[in-house]
């Protein structure tokens, strides 16, 4: 997968994580996609609008490609570091590679992805750090919330 498409598809992601932010949520988003970046699910955090602590970017990215054979041979595509739950996920169904906007503002399960044998590369994306930025500004309760401060 070539630099501008990753590019592409972490555009995509933050479109969802924004899509959270307006339903009062968690801006975190995702995309499931092949190795050409075709997407072929989209997701973003919805923690606050569910009620459900599971709904994350990636479990509700992952809910949404439905039942496949192909998990193999796809990227997952997140604006934040995954957390232990979204990291295990990826472990299970076993995902090419993940691709994290950014791990600043949370440090996930990124070792364990490695050890599983799935790539791991990291944007260091100036938007995806401000859209955590904004949340614990706007609402660190929020924050705390989720991370689990």
């Amino acid at each position: 997968m070539n630099h501008s498409t990753m590019q592409m598809l972490m555009r995509e992601a933050r479109e969802e994580a924004e899509q959270s932010w307006q339903e009062g949520g968690i801006p975190i988003g995702a995309v499931l996609a092949q190795e050409d970046g075709t997407i072929v699910a989209r997701g973003h955090n919805q923690r606050v609008q569910m009620g459900d602590p599971t709904s994350h970017g990636e479990t509700q990215c992952i809910r949404n490609a439905g039942r496949r054979r192909d998990w193999r041979e796809l990227t997952l595509v997140t604006t934040l570091s995954p957390c232990p739950m979204c990291a295990g996920t990826a472990v299970l169904l076993g995902f090419r590679r993940v691709l994290i906007g950014e791990r600043h503002s949370f440090q996930g399960a990124e070792a364990w992805l490695l050890e599983a044998g799935i790539g791991v590369n990291c944007l260091d994306d100036p938007l995806c750090e401000q859209l955590m930025q904004r949340l614990q500004q706007q609402k660190p309760e929020l924050w705390a919330e989720d991370i689990g401060l």
